[in-house]
């Protein structure tokens, strides 16, 4: 089950830039509660918390309690916004969950078994290509990533979609089956194949090029036997 953390947070009395700016000057970052057919919450946080919630990563797929005079409101942040000079956080959207309810989430990809990739042994790399994928889950189901196990991948070969078992309760979201992770060949990967190719019909064509000369000795000598025996004198009677 997806663990849920708290965030302390008070009302914010008014709405607007103003009113955020001051809350800013505080110390506090503005926020908003919506959704679940309730009326919007203007919030307010504390910024070092949230800003440490953000930066420690699956932010935008966390569950939250944001108590507020003592009452807890269930919450998953759908947005935030950084200041884009100092990225510090400056608002932040948290969407109420109803009890019951289907959410859609975007989750990382995580690639393991590296190591067990022959197609990396052979210096190739590892290619992610979707970076994180759309799901519909419960609120309580939220994969923290998916894991793309490569072990066992060749060079030129790829992991989709299909190949991943998601847990229960999940899907996802369209119906394309897409390519998740590729192993890339190393530089000069073509060259070197193009040279074993070359290699291997030099060596299949060399047995056939000296059976010529090999055939040829062979009716020489027999040309020969054959004059020898032209030349041999008549036995004397």
């Amino acid at each position: 089950m997806t663990a849920v953390k708290e965030i302390k947070a008070t009302l914010r009395p008014q709405a607007g830039k103003g009113a955020a700016r001051a809350v800013r000057r505080e110390g506090r970052t503005p926020a908003v509660i919506y959704g679940a057919n309730e009326p919007p919450l203007a919030i307010a946080v504390d910024h070092a918390d949230i800003r440490t919630k953000i930066y420690a990563g699956h932010f935008l797929t966390t569950l939250y309690d944001v108590e507020i005079d003592g009452k807890k409101h269930r919450v998953i942040p759908r947005d935030y916004q950084l200041d884009p000079v100092k990225d510090f956080p400056i608002h932040v959207d948290f969407m109420r969950l109803a009890e019951g309810a289907l959410i859609r989430v975007n989750v990382p990809v995580h690639v393991v078994n590296t190591e067990q990739s022959p197609g990396v042994k052979r210096g190739g790399a590892v290619n992610i290509v979707t970076h994180s994928i759309p799901l519909r889950c419960p609120p309580d189901r939220i994969p923290q990533s998916i894991e793309v196990d490569v072990a066992g991948l060749e060079i030129n070969n790829s992991k989709h979609l299909s190949d991943v078992n998601l847990p229960e309760g999940v899907k996802p979201i369209g119906r394309e089956d897409i390519t998740l992770v590729t192993i890339v060949p190393p530089s000069g990967y073509a060259d070197e194949l193009k040279a074993a190719a070359d290699a291997a019909a030099t060596a299949a064509a060399t047995p056939a090029a000296g059976a010529a000369p090999a055939a040829g000795a062979a009716a020489a000598a027999a040309g020969g036997d054959k004059k020898a025996a032209e030349k041999k004198p008549a036995d004397k009677k």
